[in-house]
């Protein structure tokens, strides 16, 4: 039993992004495997992984995308 309670952590997008390229860049995970534990498409971890080679981890920042009330920003 651990003797500290568990803390929540609320990770940036831009941290998020970074922990997915991650996943596949340093660990060797597939692109589906990230792409389901992060609910997102196959697409949006390659989007991320070209941003991430191009721009480092400066270009995984959220970009303005369009927005309407009540959806997220669309940026991939």
């Amino acid at each position: 039993m651990l003797d500290t309670p568990l803390m929540l952590v609320e990770l940036s997008v831009m941290e998020q992004r970074y922990q997915a390229v991650s996943f596949v860049v340093h660990d060797g995970e597939s692109v589906v495997e990230v792409a389901r534990r992060f609910n997102v498409s196959r697409q949006t971890v390659h989007a991320w992984l070209a941003r991430y080679e191009r721009g480092g981890l400066a270009a995984l920042a959220v970009r303005g995308g369009h927005n309407t009330v009540g959806t997220r920003w669309a940026d991939y």
